[in-house]
């Protein structure tokens, strides 16, 4: 081969290389930089911000099931908890879409919180998000399939309890108008008609307030609570009470306990328990309220020193309108809503309500809710 051969040989050879050398190069900037995915924590650009204005639930799950992101509705269905999953369902979901590549939409019936009987309804959506995440979202159905049961509870509720105040208003207006010229009835029939018209006003109150209570999630802008707090609100709204009652209010505990959920809400639930045992009280006796935190769950207990509940009625006091002792609920105006208000509040946050009671011994009415994670409030803090 002659010597004017062997220089255009030598440069095809030399683009050659040259070429394969870039290729080379290049292919591993592109494995580099999967290698720096794969270990990486960010998630994607732009999910951040999704996620945080989402009002359904969103959570987004990295290769080990670890909940890198998670919205605040996530939170308050209690589907997130120590930065992983509560739920097996929807373990189960997530690890079908992370093996088959496809994404899957199912309508779940899930538990509300750790413990208690409340469930809700979410129709839940799992997709990949790039090749490292999954993202998890969660729209809640629970209000369509409670709406048909709470318009039927609330015509009975009504047409029920309504017809005894409404009747005792009629005929007592009747008799003020027979006892005109007696003043002294016309005072007795005119304080009894107060009386019943104050009780009306309480039981519809109360019936729309239940109502509210299971129509729809009550939770629509959740947030870290300090049960301090909401101790010391109810005992305050209970403060007059007690003392017309002669009944000495005492409160201790675990202090600085956080829960995760709706501040007015779980103060009118432990004001309504507090407000029984004062009623039930005898004269010169206490109610304690006591807070416990341990092992992710946060008790609030309410102790009063009355008669006590028969082991008969125990299962039953929660129900709407039941009442142990019908001569005194009439008597104190009482409408059988407090406790039942109190259950669903309670499940509304995940949690449950239990009594304990002994004839001759008292009562005590315990509120167990989810404590609230560091994961949980760092989520809020973020939204």
């Amino acid at each position: 081969m002659t010597s004017a051969w062997l220089v255009p040989l030598t440069l095809v050879f030399g683009v050659i290389v040259g070429a394969g050398i870039v290729l080379i190069l290049v292919a591993s900037a592109r494995r580099g930089q999967r290698a720096v995915d794969v270990v990486s924590n960010a998630v994607p650009d732009g999910v951040d911000q999704v996620i945080e204005a989402l009002e359904s639930a969103g959570v987004v799950l990295d290769p080990s099931n670890n909940v890198v992101k998670a919205s605040p509705g996530a939170l308050a269905f209690g589907l997130v908890w120590n930065d992983a999953l509560v739920h097996s369902e929807l373990v189960a979901l997530v690890d079908q879409v992370r093996r088959t590549g496809d994404s899957v939409a199912q309508e779940l019936e899930l538990a509300r919180g750790p413990f208690g009987d409340a469930n809700v309804y979410l129709f839940v959506r799992v997709a990949r998000l790039g090749a490292r995440y999954i993202l998890l979202l969660a729209e809640d159905h629970t209000e369509s399939y409670r709406l048909d049961e709470v318009r039927r509870d609330f015509v009975a509720n009504i047409s029920h309890e309504l017809k005894t105040p409404i009747g005792a208003v009629s005929l007592l207006a009747e008799a003020l108008q027979a006892a005109s010229d007696e003043p002294d009835q016309v005072r007795r029939f005119a304080k009894r008609l107060t009386k019943e018209s104050e009780r009306l006003a309480k039981i519809t109150q109360e019936i729309i307030q239940l109502s509210r209570l299971q129509a729809a999630d009550a939770l629509t802008k959740p947030e870290v609570v300090d049960i301090d707090h909401v101790v010391a609100l109810a005992i305050d709204q209970n403060r007059v009470a007690a003392d017309s009652s002669r009944v000495t209010i005492v409160s201790g505990g675990d202090a600085g306990a956080e829960v995760y959920g709706d501040e007015p809400l779980l103060a009118v639930a432990l004001h309504n328990l507090i407000a029984n045992a004062i009623q039930y009280s005898p004269k010169g006796s206490r109610v304690g309220v006591g807070v416990t935190n341990a092992d992710g769950i946060v008790e609030i207990a309410v102790t009063d020193q009355g008669a006590g509940i028969p082991e008969e009625d125990l299962d039953r006091v929660f129900e709407r309108f039941y009442r142990i002792d019908q001569a005194r609920s009439r008597h104190t105006g009482g409408s059988g809503l407090g406790l039942s208000i109190v259950k669903h509040v309670v499940q509304n946050h995940g949690g449950d309500v239990r009594v304990w009671s002994q004839i001759g011994n008292g009562s005590t009415f315990t509120i167990r809710l989810p404590e609230a994670s560091h994961a949980s409030q760092a989520s809020l803090k973020e939204a």
